[in-house]
Order: structure tokens, then C-alpha cells, then sequence
């Protein structure tokens, strides 16, 4: 994934390359050969992040890019631009089929586990042996669970980050309703690892006694409650409302009646507004990315109104994931030509943890010397307990510390391929009852509705 702030700012435009230009005219020969004389690796993603990567990957093996080159189709998210392409390119198997695609967290499950999970090779019959790999790696347990085949059992996509969960927060903010900017106090006040928002209200109490809000709004809240649910949206083919997100109902009408929060919508001004210091919110849920490539471009560095170096992390009180990236092969690599390179480039990217490897130069922020970037979770315990995690928008916190262990509460079994429309219509109608538009059973019958009319499921 090009990290989250890359998605959202993509442009609503298809293009395709070859290596860093556009494609030749002439296009590709009978043999699957460009001009050059090189075989070509189909790649498909919706940023320019993946392809960057398998640059990169030739950049550091000479023997590949003596053979091979990328014919690169990038294709944004924006207005749902990116499936239809992405499955109308794997359902044609043919010369132009992707050897290796990108699934986000929004849509993975379609890929993995769902409708389109038959177009992808598993890793093993790639020639990797992904279990001991993954155990070796130390890879979170639930990026392989997303990944994983029912059908067979295998794994057919692995990620590159982690996003396990945190609190993030602001110093100051922390010293001045609970005495103390340490992540243990402000951990010990939400009640982190208790697995309740008990001991979140009363600190969300506290924040109101001195002008304060806990969060900006309650998008802050639901990635929580959504990726630490005990089941998905549709269980055995019916629509399920599992109880923790039926709670986020009384979750956000607690937040409105008690203003607790800023009553923001996430992605909107508002809400980016209380990332400087002039916001009033303490903090807000979320992964690494959500420091690096969201909240540190909008805390107004520079300005006389930013908040660099007034945050920092601990652990939260309910485990959950938010986003990432999984890296699959199309099955029509399996015994081509391109397999070995296909093969070698996802095993560089989702499991080797030497100081050459993908994960080791992301975690350390230095996948491009000569523009080192800040350090980021990623999908190896082994990788990031070695790597420095240390970052000046935190204070100089090592966030790794807290990253590490977020990472393995996390869950990844209550994911479905429809969680991307089901949440918004989730969502639209929690709005409308914690607001008072609607009571509590009008918004479960409406949603019931609108997905039925939406989806193929059974609706009870």
C-alpha cells in the first residue's frame, strides 16, 4: 500500500509503465519480450508503492535485471477504480495477467479468501516454504490468517506492514489531565489490555473536566471496535451484526450526549485540524501509519500552531488492526518463466528479515538512503525488535516498543470481502442514532435494508 495518505491523495487516472517510462509503442512481442529484449513482470497496484519496491528489488540483484523488466498498471482506489480493473485482468489469463498484484486491508478477503482467491498462486507452489518462514520471521498471526485460503489452507498473500493498533497522543494534553505525559500513566488511564471502554469513559470524563475532548470523533473509536470484533459481517453466507459492533451504537451516542468528542468525520477538516496544537482532542486510534503519513503532515510543522514532538504512544485498551497491503502472485507465474523472480521478490518483500531485506530497510527508514524516511511497522517481530523505532514527531519515543506487542492482539479472523460498503452503511446509520435522527432499531432495520438491496446475502 502506498501508506494510507498516498491512497487517499492518489489521482483518479490509469496509466501504465514500463520500468520508470511510459509504455513503448509497438507494445509486446509473440514471446512476452519487450523491445529490450527482456521479459516483462505484469505488475498491478493502485499507488506507485509495490512497483517502487520491485525497482528496488532489481536495484539489489543484478541477475534479475539483467533478464527482467516491470510493465507496471497502476490503477487508483478512487471511486472503486481498482477491482474491477484488477478482476477483469485476472480473469483474462492470459500474457497481460498480473504475476504480482496488491489487495488492501478494505478489499484483501476478496482476494485471499473470496471471489478471486482461485487466481492466485499460493506461495508454496511458488517454491517458498512459507510456514517455516513465517515462524522464523516472527510474522503477526493474523496478516497470515487474512491471507490464507479456506479452500486448500495455503497462504496466497502475505503483507509488508503491520498496523496493529495503538493509542496516540498528545503530551501535553496527558500532562495536564492526567499529571503525566508517560505512555504507562496514560495507558493505565484508558485501560489499555483490559479489552472494555470502562476505564476509557472515565478518562473521557477527565478530559471534559479540563476542556479536553478524548478523541476528535468517532471514527477515532470504530476501527477499534470494528477490527477487534469476535466475527464479521456475514457469517455462512448471512449478514451477522456481531455484538461489538452493535455496541458502537451506544459507543457513539455516549461520545454525542456527553461531548466527549469534537463530533468530527475522519478524512474531513475538522478532523485534521485537531492534529496541530490548537486541537483540543487527546488522541486518536490507529496504526504507525496513521503518525507517519497523516498526523505528522497535518500537525502544522513549521507553523506557530504545530504539534511536532508533543505525541507519542501506548498501549490501547481494545486490540485491533487498521489497513495494510498484501502482496499476492497470479497463478499463471507457477511454472512460467517468471517464477523464480516472482517467487524471490514476494519472499523479499513479506518474509526475509536480513539488513538487505524489504522489511529491515522500511523498519529503519532507509529502503532509499539518500532520502531516509521515518521508521514504520512492519510485518516481522524479528525484524522490528532489532530496529530502531525511535521518532522525533513522538518525542524521540521508541513507538516500536508499543507496535510490537500491538501486532499480536491483533485479530484478523472477522474480516469479508463486503466490509468496505458494509461499514460506510454501518456507519451512516450510527451517525443518524447517536444524533437523534433515528432510534436505536429504525438504523439496524435500515442497514439491514440497504444491504440487502446492495449485496446478494441472506438478510434476517
Amino acid at each position: 500500500m502506498k501508506k494510507f495518505l498516498s491512497v487517499l491523495l492518489a489521482l483518479l487516472m490509469v496509466f501504465t509503465l514500463v520500468g520508470c517510462g511510459a509504455k513503448e509503442e509497438g507494445g509486446t512481442s509473440e514471446g512476452g519480450e519487450e523491445a529490450t529484449g527482456k521479459i516483462k513482470v505484469n505488475i498491478m497496484s493502485f499507488t506507485d508503492e509495490v512497483p517502487g519496491m520491485f525497482d528496488k528489488f532489481l536495484e539489489l540483484h543484478p541477475e534479475y535485471a539483467e533478464k527482467y523488466e516491470p510493465n507496471v498498471t497502476i490503477i487508483a482506489t478512487t471511486d472503486g477504480l481498482y477491482q474491477p480493473a484488477l478482476d477483469e485482468a485476472l480473469a483474462a489469463q492470459d500474457e497481460n495477467t498480473p504475476d504480482i498484484y496488491a489487495a488492501e486491508a478494505a478489499f484483501v478477503l476478496k482476494y485471499a479468501q473470496g471471489d478471486a482467491s482461485q487466481y492466485a498462486a499460493a506461495y508454496e507452489d511458488l517454491g517458498i516454504e512459507v510456514a517455516n518462514a513465517c515462524k522464523d520471521a516472527e510474522i503477526a498471526q493474523y496478516t497470515i490468517d487474512i491471507g490464507t485460503r479456506p479452500d486448500d489452507g495455503k497462504v496466497v498473500g502475505l503483507g509488508y506492514q503491520c498496523n496493529g493498533g495503538v493509542f496516540i497522543y498528545r503530551r501535553s494534553i496527558a500532562k495536564e489531565v492526567f499529571g503525566s505525559d508517560d505512555p504507562a500513566v496514560v495507558a493505565e488511564a484508558i485501560g489499555a489490555g483490559t479489552g472494555s471502554w470502562d476505564k476509557f469513559w472515565e478518562a473521557a470524563e477527565a478530559c471534559k473536566a479540563k476542556g479536553y475532548k478524548i478523541i476528535s470523533g468517532d471514527g477515532d473509536m470504530w476501527h477499534a471496535v470494528e477490527n477487534s470484533s469476535s466475527t464479521g459481517w456475514v457469517v455462512d453466507g448471512k449478514l451477522n451484526l456481531p455484538k461489538e459492533r452493535e455496541e458502537f451504537l451506544d459507543l457513539s451516542k455516549k461520545l454525542v450526549d456527553n461531548e466527549y468528542h469534537n463530533d468530527t468525520t475522519d478524512w474531513q477538516d475538522a478532523w485534521f485540524a485537531d492534529m496541530k496544537m490548537s486541537g483540543t482532542a487527546l488522541g486518536f486510534y490507529g496504526p504507525c501509519w496513521l503518525i507517519n503519513y497523516t498526523l505528522a503532515p497535518n500537525c502544522g510543522e513549521g507553523t506557530d500552531d504545530s504539534s511536532f514532538g508533543d505525541w507519542a504512544v501506548c498501549a490501547p485498551n481494545i486490540g485491533f488492526f487498521w489497513g495494510g497491503t498484501w502482496l499476492f502472485a497470479g497463478k499463471t507465474a507457477v511454472g512460467s518463466e517468471k517464477q523464480d523472480v516472482v517467487r524471490d521478490f514476494i519472499k523479499w518483500v513479506t518474509l526475509d528479515t536480513d539488513e538487505n531485506s524489504l522489511q529491515a530497510k522500511w523498519a529503519n527508514g532507509i529502503l532509499d538512503p539518500a532520502n531516509p524516511s521515518t521508521p514504520d511497522s512492519v510485518a516481522s517481530g524479528k525484524v522490528m525488535a532489532t530496529a530502531n523505532g525511535t521518532t522525533a514527531f513522538c518525542g524521540d519515543q521508541n513507538v516500536f516498543e508499543a507496535f510490537i506487542p500491538a501486532n499480536q492482539l491483533a485479530n484478523g479472523q472477522n474480516l469479508t470481502q463486503y466490509d468496505e460498503r458494509i461499514n460506510t452503511l454501518w456507519r451512516d446509520q450510527v451517525k443518524a442514532y447517536a444524533h437523534g435522527t433515528i432510534d436505536r432499531d429504525t438504523a439496524i432495520a435500515q442497514w439491514k435494508q440497504n444491504v440487502a438491496a446492495e449485496f446478494d446475502l441472506v438478510v434476517e
